[in-house]
Parts: structure tokens; C-alpha cells; sequence
């Protein structure tokens, strides 16, 4: 039997380009009203207020100028990807990474899957609290290494960080960027019905660390069962467990730089705002001064930058490809009229249904609108008042938007950040997803589950 090849990720995400352009001569333009909020300077959507516009169906020439558009668009989370592989090839090239990861690996002798856990539960914190997403990506490369050289794969490594964080961000309990702006558009108390989200939040993280867990046991009895199993051979003689350098006292100096530089990323995060710009340039600061501590020259230092930024290249190119599509649907006028008609479609249904439907439909907008932010913006002033008139509450209608807005965020090709971690990892889209697929299908179930009993108990306060 012949086997099905599915297509490049470069090709696949090209094909829904292409259906997002064909899609702009079909669906109605349209659009909604938007105004300021005075106190917050946050623009929101004007609940009924859609309707439709001249159309403005995107060109085959624009087809293609979307693409440039999109790799503009995002450029700054691009070059962020771009430049802590070139920081971090040159921490790699100091041999402090090896050294350390050689020295947990003595420590955790007969305990490796411990460290599982123990991880998950860190970036699930990071996801839950303070909505970490693009910040998790300095990590993978740290936890991939240590991933191989404890006997499991790339994609455990890579599970670690994204399923951990994924898993916080989708039970979130108090994540100021998507349930604090989905409550406050829905009237709601700040982080009101927590001890619900609490529930929520330890399910699913506990069922994604077994099934992580289970995996990475499979993978220490039989590593060809890995996707990346071929790649990960190769990385695995690179490593040479067998013959591991020394811990020397400049490893410890490097090692230092790092763990001191990921402290101030993580106070630059929570206290003074640090996004993209801010956490690139404090990378970079820890490439450099890591590579003259661990004794590499100028020119060495250099090379080992590009060395590293070359490796990410294929992942960057995939984030701006992504976001073509979101270019080509504004560009077309019609992502408004998606949104406003997977709205409507559980309008009528019993409470319930309708429920599980506002969790669908979230689930469908997050596709198009892949900012958690974003898409409370766009799709909570039109689901708040429909949750008032199906009868179900507005905090049921704002766990709806969790569940859609972070369930398929590890999954989507149009989610820049998970599509940047795989690529990290060197994993295809289509690699993750085959293994991704049970995963995220239990999630959905949960998800449902929730919603349904959310409505059964009048989750409120209202």
C-alpha cells in the first residue's frame, strides 16, 4: 500500500493562503464598529454593530503581496526566533550547555522521568499566570538538549516546554492577557469564579503530563519509535554521552550569565513590561557575554551567531507565512463576516448546546485571529450579550473563549509561536500534529465537559 505523503509545511500553509484569497470573492465583506475605551485606550468591537461593506477581493498579485506583508507583520517575533538561535549557537559553542547537561544527567541516574513533571508544572505557572507564549521560546533549545541526553527525544523536550506552558495557558486561573480583558469586556469581576479555572487548570495539565510522560517512557525502551528519531541519532553522536567535558569552573561562569539573564527576563516580563524587543535584547546580552566568558574570540563569537540563526531559518519564514493568511483575510474585509457568522450559528440552541458551541466557535476564530488578546477583543463583546440571550452566563461564555482560544494554540499552523517551537526543535508541523492529534482531542472532550458542567452549575457570578 502506497503511502500518503502530506504536503511541505511551506506547501500546506501556501494552499490556505491561496483558499483565503479565494474565500475573498465569495463571503461577503463586512465589518464591525470599533471604538476606544477612554480609561484603558483599549479599542474594542461594538457589540451589533456588523455590517457589510463594499467588497474587496484580494488579486492573485496580492495573493503573493500578502506574503511580504505577513513576513512584515511579523517581523518582530521573526527576528526574536532568528536571534536566539544565533545566541544561543554561541552559548553552544562555549561547551557550558554539554558540561551541565552531562552533570544533571549523573545526578537524575534512574530518576530521568522525573524531570518531566518538575518541568511541566514550571512552564504550566508561566502559561496559567502570566500568559507566556513567544517567552518560553529561549527554553526549548535548553530542554531539548537535556531531553536527548536523559534518553528521551526532541519532541519530549519540545512537549515539555509548549505542552507545559500550552497546558497553563489553556486552564488558565489568572492570565491577565486573555481572561482579565475577556472578563472585563463581559462585565465580569477581575478573575472571578478562580476556584473553577483552579479545577480546570490541575485536569489538564495532569492528564497532558501523562501523556507526555507515557511517551517519553516508550521512547527510553525504543527510541525508533520517535518521529524524530533520525535526526535525533545524529544529535545524539554530536552529544556524546559517553564522553562529556568537564564541569570547569568557565562553564560554571556561563551557565551563571544564563540562569542570571533568565532571571532578568522573567522580573523584565512581570514587572517592567518586557515583550519582544526587550527579551531579544537581553538574549543577546546573554550570547555575547557568554561567549567572552566561555573564552570563544570576536570573529568566533560571530560565526557561532550565524551558525545558530541559520538553523531557525526554516521556522521564522513559517511564522510569516502564517500570518499571510490573517493579511489576506483583512486585506479581502471578510474576516469580520467569519467571525460574525460562526457567532450566529449557536444563536437558538438549547443552553447546553449552545455552550459547547461558543467553545467551537472560539476554537474556529482562534484559527484566524491567533492573539489570545486579539481575539477577546474581536469575539467577547459579541459573545457576552449572546450568552445573555441563549441563558447561559457571561463567565461560561469567557471559559468558552479559554478553552477555543488555547487548545488549538499548540496545534494551529496559524499560531506564530507554536509554529516557531517546533520549528526550534526541527520538527514538521506534520510530525506534531499525527502525534499532537489524541492529545488534543482528550483536551477537547475536557473542554466540552467544562462548558456543559459550567452551564449545569450557573458558573457566575453571572
Amino acid at each position: 500500500m502506497k503511502r500518503i505523503r502530506l504536503p511541505h509545511t511551506y506547501a500546506l500553509l501556501f494552499f490556505i493562503i491561496i483558499l483565503a484569497t479565494v474565500l475573498t470573492y465569495v463571503v461577503p465583506a463586512g465589518e464591525f464598529d470599533r471604538a476606544e475605551d477612554a480609561d484603558t485606550g483599549r479599542i474594542f468591537v461594538v457589540p451589533n454593530s456588523f455590517h457589510e461593506v463594499e467588497n474587496e477581493p484580494v488579486s492573485p498579485f496580492g495573493l503573493f503581496k500578502a506574503i511580504p506583508k505577513g513576513m512584515e507583520k511579523a517581523g518582530y517575533i521573526i527576528f526574536f526566533v532568528l536571534m536566539i538561535g544565533g545566541s544561543f549557537g554561541i552559548l553552544q559553542a562555549t561547551g557550558a550547555i554539554d558540561a551541565g547537561i552531562g552533570k544533571t544527567v549523573v545526578l537524575m541516574k534512574g530518576k530521568e522521568k522525573l524531570v518531566i513533571p518538575v518541568i511541566m508544572f514550571i512552564f504550566s505557572l508561566a502559561g496559567a499566570m502570566l500568559g507566556s507564549a513567544e517567552e518560553m521560546l529561549p527554553f526549548y533549545p535548553i530542554v531539548i538538549a537535556l531531553s536527548l541526553a536523559l534518553g528521551f527525544d526532541t519532541l519530549t523536550g519540545t512537549a515539555m516546554v509548549l505542552l507545559g506552558a500550552g497546558a497553563g495557558f489553556a486552564g488558565a486561573f489568572l492570565n491577565p492577557f486573555t481572561i482579565g480583558i475577556a472578563q472585563g469586556i463581559a462585565g465580569l469581576p477581575l478573575f472571578s469564579g478562580i476556584w473553577f479555572r483552579l479545577i480546570v487548570y490541575v485536569t489538564i495539565l495532569g492528564v497532558t503530563i501523562i501523556y507526555v510522560y507515557r511517551y517519553a517512557g516508550k521512547v527510553q525502551k525504543d527510541p525508533t519509535i520517535s518521529p524524530t528519531y533520525e535526526k535525533d541519532k545524529i544529535k545524539h553522536e554530536n552529544l556524546d554521552l559517553a564522553n562529556l567535558p568537564d564541569f570547569t569552573t568557565r562553564h560554571k561562569i556561563v551557565v551563571a550569565i544564563l540562569v542570571i539573564g533568565m532571571a532578568i527576563l522573567a522580573f523584565g516580563v512581570v514587572q517592567l513590561g518586557f515583550y519582544i524587543t526587550e527579551l531579544t535584547a537581553t538574549f543577546l546580552i546573554i550570547g555575547l557575554l557568554a561567549g567572552i566568558a566561555g573564552g570563544l574570540g570576536v570573529n568566533r563569537i560571530a560565526e557561532e551567531f550565524v551558525k545558530g540563526a541559520q538553523e531557525l531559518v526554516y521556522g521564522a519564514l513559517v511564522i510569516g507565512l502564517a500570518t499571510s493568511i490573517m493579511v489576506v483575510l483583512e486585506d479581502g474585509r471578510i474576516l469580520d463576516t467569519i467571525i460574525n457568522g460562526m457567532a450566529s450559528v449557536v444563536q437558538g440552541l438549547p443552553p447546553t448546546i449552545s455552550g459547547i458551541g461558543m467553545f467551537v466557535v472560539q476554537s474556529l476564530t482562534n484559527l484566524f485571529v491567533p492573539s489570545g488578546s486579539g481575539q477577546a477583543a474581536v469575539s467577547m463583546p459579541i459573545m457576552a450579550p449572546m450568552a445573555d440571550v441563549v441563558g447561559i452566563t457571561r463567565q461560561t461564555a469567557v471559559l468558552a473563549f479559554q478553552f477555543g482560544d488555547g487548545f488549538s494554540n499548540v496545534i494551529s499552523p496559524t499560531s506564530g509561536y507554536f509554529m516557531a517551537a517546533i520549528a526550534i526543535g526541527g520538527i514538521s508541523w506534520e510530525k506534531w500534529a499525527k502525534w499532537m492529534w489524541p492529545l488534543f482531542l482528550i483536551w477537547t472532550i475536557l473542554g466540552a465537559a467544562f462548558v456543559a458542567l459550567s452551564v449545569i452549575i450557573n458558573y457566575g457570578p453571572f
